[in-house]
């Protein structure tokens, strides 16, 4: 009778410890950092992610644009006369420049 007592004894401790992980691991599901309810934060996270891309992405065309305007080989003069101008220190921050059509 004391074996089957030892034995009851170890099953139901062997269950209980089959059951707290069990137990854990469907609290992790939940709250855990890939769970249910951190979804919404990392969506969240993901369109201020795809937002500073989208913004960098405009920033680099930006200055290819500008890379390309000052290549030696054919530079926009309005941009080299802004460059020297704003080097030599006779430029104001208040001047724009505005582009016209050459006619021909």
């Amino acid at each position: 009778m004391n074996t089957h007592r030892k034995r009851l004894v170890r099953e139901r401790i062997v269950n209980a410890g089959a059951l707290s992980v069990l137990l854990f691991i469907g609290a992790m599901a939940f709250v855990g950092p890939s769970g249910v309810l951190a979804w919404g934060e990392n969506a969240a996270k993901l369109e201020q992610h795809q937002a500073r891309i989208a913004a960098l992405s405009e920033r680099r065309d930006t200055l290819a644009n500008r890379v390309e305007r000052l290549d030696p080989d054919n530079v926009d003069p309005d941009l080299a006369d802004e460059l020297v101008r704003g080097s030599l220190g006779v430029a104001h921050p208040d001047e724009y420049v505005v582009e016209m059509d050459q006619l021909d």
